[in-house]
């Protein structure tokens, strides 16, 4: 994969070394995030919307209601910022000026269009729950064509982005690194839990693919 011209816009300017502009990075932490925040200005006013996504090579995916203000400004052309992050631990320094967060982040720029061409917008909403759950669209039920008219779906061309990361321990002062004080890093980290079934419908198995990703053998 390429990298990402740095410009004045996606420069990672504070701690530069921690910056990525390639796209294997970039990607990286895009792909491992089931959430991402979506900054637009609408109206002349400002909004950040947290929503699902999807990537397919170098566009994003997002749906929501048809009437959502977010896949209308899209619509309409205006510059989209893309942010995606994950925290990966909270660094304790002996000093509280020092203490950090291990983290990825990833900053996408561009301008989106509205999916109108039916196999796209199937393909997309594949894409989306794929991400999700992979191996949930064979099973579920899939979008039937009022559900379809009630969902708008927008394709983002990422024209430009970068990534930032921090990993490792603290980094004290040398005259604080004898203070009687725990430091180190705690690591954090977001996994599925156990599966809960409905209180509905037919008492059934959880097939192969969600055991898989809750690590049940049976």
């Amino acid at each position: 994969m390429s990298d990402f011209s740095v410009t004045d816009h996606n420069r990672v300017r504070r701690l530069p070394a921690r910056g990525r502009y390639d796209r294997a990075s970039v990607y990286a932490i895009v792909d491992a995030g089931l959430v991402c925040h979506v900054g637009f200005v609408a109206d002349g006013r400002p909004y950040v919307i947290p929503t699902l996504h999807a990537r397919d090579g170098d566009v994003i995916y997002l749906h929501g209601a048809s009437t959502s203000r977010m896949l209308r400004a899209i619509e309409q052309g205006a510059e989209v910022c893309v942010t995606v992050t994950h925290i990966d631990g909270l660094v304790l320094a002996k000093s509280v000026f020092n203490h950090s967060v291990n983290y990825r982040s990833a900053l996408l720029f561009g301008h989106g269009r509205a999916v109108t061409d039916p196999d796209e917008k199937m393909r997309a909403l594949m894409l989306i729950t794929e991400h999700l759950v992979p191996g949930r669209w064979d099973e579920a039920r899939l979008p039937n064509a009022i559900e379809m008219k009630a969902t708008g779906v927008v394709a983002i061309e990422i024209e430009s982005a970068s990534a930032k990361l921090r990993e490792g321990g603290p980094h004290d002062d040398a005259e604080d690194e004898g203070l009687p004080i725990w430091a180190g890093v705690l690591p954090l980290a977001l996994g599925p839990g156990e599966l809960q079934a409905t209180d509905y419908g037919p008492a059934l198995e959880a097939p192969d693919y969600l055991r898989a990703l809750t690590n049940d053998k049976r």
